[in-house]
């Protein structure tokens, strides 16, 4: 199937819910919300509250061995009627060496497990797009050999982006079950403007739905007020401080928007909207866009910036004075969002760099066609 979805997440739910759980598990893909969901299942439904310290382990691979791990799952607690393992690190069990001991010894225990234990491994170095025929070939190879390794012994679940529809779909359903109604057009713009990202998406509408009370309806004006004004009201701050190539001004920004938001787990969102940003600078820059006026016919429905943006939009761009400059910007964005979904030991660091290069001069090119000058 094209379109992974809600389901498999789903699928997962519903089997902890009728604690009909299988022994063992991997969690593949990049999505929180997805991941915070299957968790959060778990915990209600198989932890009581005053056990969890004792019921719930966190391990990692890169500081304990997979017979660690099994030994571990295999004795029964005597404080913990039902045991979780959350394995992270997965990612080292495809590194150098060889790993057939390690995926034979898991193979063996799913067949004699713990009947009062259960193994979630975390392949969250993968990302899973929305359409599985978009999935970059680096991660559908990790995929495959997940698939015919530990999927061969554990039941794999799919935790893949979603499309927009889909998206706008679980935004009005949501909001419908606490009987509140979100336009289309405000649903739509709150998925768009958050890049997708369910997670930013599920905590701006608790905000939202917190807003408008007693009014019980969500319009596009709420989403741009609340949502959006302010977060992108920062975000233009940076971009501002990028193209002035004040790094020190920029990474104060930056570390504003990651202390008021969600953290290290919003990165690709706060990615998207730069991108997505520059790649407005780059259609007013070529278009020779002067005056908000113009901005409207340059930039389509959905592509378009709030109006209070505009002028510094206008004004940002002209920073620039060739095309091969924006175009530098969007290369190095996305070399950054690459290394966000490769698990690295910070997210943090990762935007940082970003920005420190972002608001750098670059580097002189002697001739060629991205050096173009652009009218001004």
């Amino acid at each position: 199937m094209a379109s992974r979805g809600f389901a498999p997440s789903e699928r997962f739910v519903s089997e902890v819910k009728a604690r009909k759980l299988q022994p063992a598990y991997v969690f593949i893909g990049d999505e929180v919300f997805f991941r915070k969901r299957c968790r959060d299942a778990i915990l209600e439904h198989l932890v009581p509250a005053d056990l969890r310290d004792l019921s719930i382990s966190e391990m990692d691979l890169a500081e304990c061995s997979v017979q660690e791990v099994l030994d571990r799952a295999r004795t029964p607690s005597l404080m913990a009627p039902f045991q979780v393992f959350f394995i992270r690190g997965v990612k080292g069990l495809y590194g150098r060496g060889s790993h057939e001991d390690d995926f034979a010894a898991i193979a063996a225990y799913v067949k004699n497990p713990n009947p009062d234990a259960v193994l979630i491994f975390l392949a969250d170095h993968i990302s899973l797009p929305a359409d599985a025929r978009r999935m970059e070939l680096a991660d559908r190879d990790r995929f495959e050999r997940i698939r015919e390794t530990l999927g061969e012994c554990c039941t794999i679940v799919e935790l893949a982006r979603v499309e927009e529809g889909e998206a706008v779909r679980w935004v009005t359903e949501t909001a419908a079950a606490g009987d509140v109604k979100v336009e289309p057009d405000a649903a739509r713009e709150l998925v768009d403007a958050l890049g997708g990202d369910l997670m930013m998406i599920a905590n701006e509408l608790e905000k939202l739905l917190l807003y408008v009370g007693e009014k019980k309806r969500v319009t596009l004006g709420d989403v741009e007020t609340t949502v959006l004004a302010a977060k992108q009201r920062t975000l233009y701050e940076l971009t501002d401080a990028i193209s002035s190539k004040n790094r020190a001004r920029a990474l104060e920004v930056l570390d504003a928007i990651l202390s008021a938001g969600e953290g290290d787990e919003a990165a690709i969102g706060h990615l998207y909207m730069l991108a997505k940003t520059f790649r407005q600078m780059l259609v007013i820059l070529e278009r020779n866009v002067r005056d908000s006026r113009a901005i409207w016919q340059a930039l389509w429905q959905g592509f378009r910036v709030p109006p209070f943006a505009a002028e510094d939009l206008i004004r940002q761009a002209r920073r620039y004075k060739s095309r091969r400059e924006i175009t530098r910007a969007l290369r190095l964005i996305a070399k950054a969002d690459l290394a966000l979904r490769s698990n690295p030991a910070s997210k943090r660091l990762v935007l940082e760099n970003l920005v420190m290069e972002l608001a750098s001069e670059p580097k002189p090119v002697e001739s060629g066609w991205e050096q173009q000058q652009l009218p001004v």
